[in-house]
């Protein structure tokens, strides 16, 4: 983009870069916690919030904190209390006013330097469940594999098979048979 470029242009691609270079959205969107559409729901995300200040004068940064908040949590099941959401919210009403005031090649520039920090991305990996499910017998053979404690060693060779009961409110109670 070059100095010509209309400020809202300029505006809403800082609202790209700053939303797709940060970490939480990074891995929402790479960890699946989005669902299918994770990635559809971050550029859905990144039109929106530009739009926000579009729509809403006077904007401060505990409003924008407020509404990127609500939309990680509705489209994301994700909270954030690493306090770069402040930080970010800050980043993006600083450089909206600096593009309403037309100084839109210093946006440029800090974008630029902030691409170049950013060019790694943030991933997390999560262990994939296994497809089979592990039966009780499975589970228990495990909890009495483990290995007992010096004085247990002698006195419980195995682990007694379980009792369950069907409380009255539903809930169920597992006993070690005597």
């Amino acid at each position: 983009m070059d100095a010509s470029t209309p400020a809202r242009e300029v505006f809403m691609n800082a609202v790209r870069v700053l939303l797709s270079t940060w970490p939480v959205l990074q891995i929402a969107v790479d960890n699946g916690f989005g669902g299918a559409f994770g990635q559809q729901k971050a550029e859905w995300m990144i039109d929106v919030v530009g739009k926000y200040f579009y729509e809403n004068s006077d904007l401060v940064p505990s409003e924008v904190e407020d509404y990127i908040s609500v939309l990680l949590d509705q489209e994301f099941n994700t909270e954030v209390d690493d306090g770069s959401l402040a930080q970010l919210s800050q980043q993006m009403c600083s450089m909206f006013s600096q593009c309403q005031q037309g100084a839109t090649e210093k946006v440029q520039q800090t974008l630029a330097s902030l691409a170049e920090k950013n060019s790694g991305r943030a991933k997390v990996s999560v262990p994939a469940p296994s497809d089979e499910e592990e039966s009780e017998e499975e589970t228990e053979a495990m909890e009495c594999d483990a290995a007992p404690s010096s004085s247990q060693a002698t006195a419980l060779p195995s682990c007694p098979p379980a009792k369950t009961e069907e409380e009255e409110d539903g809930w169920t109670t597992v006993r070690k048979k005597k």
